[in-house]
């Protein structure tokens, strides 16, 4: 009987181990888990608060680098107006100078604060060089009718291709910021196509024969996006770069202000890919010549296209 006693109380014994032997490895497991999730966690937040710093400083390199350009083109239109008589080019040339200095009093006035402010405003910069390129080309032709101009002209031309120079690299840089932050755009416009279509729904290049002015894109697919209803609203410039709207009351909310729109379009996202057509009925004489259109859902400029009519 006593034997049986001592049994017991051996097997309880290595039974009682075997458990506190579990307990402290659980714990100690435990521990190491909680302080390797710890680890994880800060350098986490250290590695957010890095692309942050990285983030703020090519936000304020956008904008020193696009008050200098625009400050370069403001001083060529002065010297080109300085050196033409010609009364109707010289309207034109004030128009794009009074322009640019627009522009520069809102980024001084304002500076762009995220990646998109600055996407906008680059694409100002390039529609003023394509204007300055084709105020060249003209001035260029003017100089064959006169000798005497031909060597100003010349002269001109040099800052001109300067000028283009700093704006191209300005461009370049614009596009590496587009990369860093595209991780930040939640959507995004493709195969964009801008036409035109006459009465019976056929394409036509001339404006005089059209009736409607047809935007057609596809937002592209993306998991990590939010879905539902959403609104796409798309500026159309003219070649003057004049927005085509039906109403004054006809704004959406962009960059903490109210822009405003051309089309809206309401249309349910998935996450799949998504077409989407969207029409501006041709109620106006319009001008000859090229088409910009933007794209905005969420807040986000998400693209852009461009079109040309005869």
């Amino acid at each position: 009987m006593e034997d049986k006693k001592r049994l017991s109380i051996i097997i309880l014994s290595i039974v009682s181990a075997i458990l506190l032997v579990g307990i402290i490895v659980f714990f100690t497991k435990f521990n190491e888990s909680k302080k390797e999730s710890e680890t994880i966690a800060k350098e986490m937040e250290e590695e957010k608060k890095k692309m942050n710093n990285d983030m703020d400083s090519l936000i304020k390199l956008g904008n020193k680098e696009l008050l200098n350009n625009l400050n370069v083109a403001h001083a060529q239109y002065n010297e080109l107006l300085a050196k033409i008589d010609n009364d109707s080019l010289k309207f034109k040339l004030e128009r794009e100078r009074d322009r640019t200095q627009t522009l520069i009093e809102e980024l001084e006035r304002q500076k762009a604060t995220s990646a998109a402010e600055i996407m906008r405003l680059n694409k100002e910069l390039e529609t003023l060089r394509a204007i300055l390129k084709d105020y060249t080309r003209q001035i260029a032709e003017l100089s064959d009718e006169n000798k005497s101009l031909k060597i100003e002209n010349t002269a001109y031309k040099e800052k001109v291709e300067n000028a283009n120079r700093q704006i191209d690299a300005l461009a370049e840089q614009k596009e590496q910021l587009t990369e860093k932050v595209a991780i930040a755009s939640q959507l995004e416009a493709r195969n964009v196509k801008v036409s035109l279509l006459k009465k019976n729904g056929k394409g036509t290049e001339k404006i005089k024969n059209a009736k409607q002015i047809k935007l057609s894109f596809t937002i592209a697919k993306n998991v990590t996006s939010s879905t539902g209803d959403k609104t796409v609203y798309a500026r159309i410039f003219q070649p003057d770069m004049e927005v085509l709207v039906k109403s004054e009351a006809n704004r959406f909310p962009y960059e903490n202000k109210e822009i405003q729109y051309s089309i809206k379009k309401s249309f349910e996202y998935t996450g799949e890919e998504t077409s989407i057509d969207m029409y501006w009925n041709i109620e106006e004489t319009l001008q000859k010549g090229e088409y910009t259109v933007y794209f905005f859902v969420d807040g986000n400029m998400i693209g852009e296209g461009k079109g040309t009519f005869k």
